[in-house]
């Protein structure tokens, strides 16, 4: 049976990087799980590569349908933005190991949905600091910044990912982010060393 490598943290910890490096790794063979999204596409961003790119009628047609394993709702200083994750034949844990992107809250979702066995929560940290410095410079990167939600999302981070809460959800483990080989390393072992290496 596969599992579902859950990659979580606040923003600008360079999930997006370390999932990429992850998928990439042939010794690993992860399958990406997709998320979707009712919030605009961003610069670069490719319909079903970072996210499916849905608007709220498509949201409400899928959850009618049952198939909404977690979803998440924001009031962002650009209206509701909906993040979440599907039940479809893309998601075969009988015949893969996958990796996907996701809050606290999403994972313990994800869980509920398909198991403890099946769920493997690796929690990226990094200085706020410098996630504020790498979120600037994302920002300035885009076409139109929108540094108003920037600000909201650093500053929801702090309750999303309260110590606490993650206690509450069972995670003793997180990898820094400082150095991204490092930490690259430290997640692939620890991935293997909790039995999701198939070679």
């Amino acid at each position: 049976m596969g599992r579902i490598i859950c990659l979580m943290g606040k923003s600008s910890t360079g999930k997006d990087t370390i999932y990429k490096r992850l998928l990439a790794d042939p010794e690993l063979a992860l399958r990406n799980i997709v998320p979707y999204t009712t919030r605009p596409i961003r610069d670069k961003e490719q319909d079903g590569v970072e996210y499916f790119f849905t608007d709220e009628a498509g949201y409400r047609r899928l959850q009618a349908q049952g198939k909404v394993i977690e979803a998440r709702a924001y009031e962002t200083c650009y209206g509701l933005w909906r993040y979440f994750t599907v039940a479809d034949e893309r998601i075969d844990l009988s015949a893969a190991d996958y990796c996907m992107i996701g809050t606290l809250e999403a994972y313990l979702s994800i869980r509920d949905y398909f198991g403890e066995a099946q769920v493997l929560p690796v929690l990226i940290e990094l200085d706020d600091g410098e996630r504020l410095s790498r979120a600037l410079t994302r920002e300035r990167a885009q076409l139109h910044p929108k540094y108003e939600e920037m600000c909201r999302r650093f500053l929801a981070d702090s309750r999303d990912f309260a110590p606490e809460r993650i206690r509450e959800a069972g995670i003793d483990r997180s990898f820094c982010n400082e150095e991204l080989e490092k930490c690259l390393e430290e997640i692939r072992t620890y991935i293997r060393q909790s039995g999701g290496d198939k070679s």
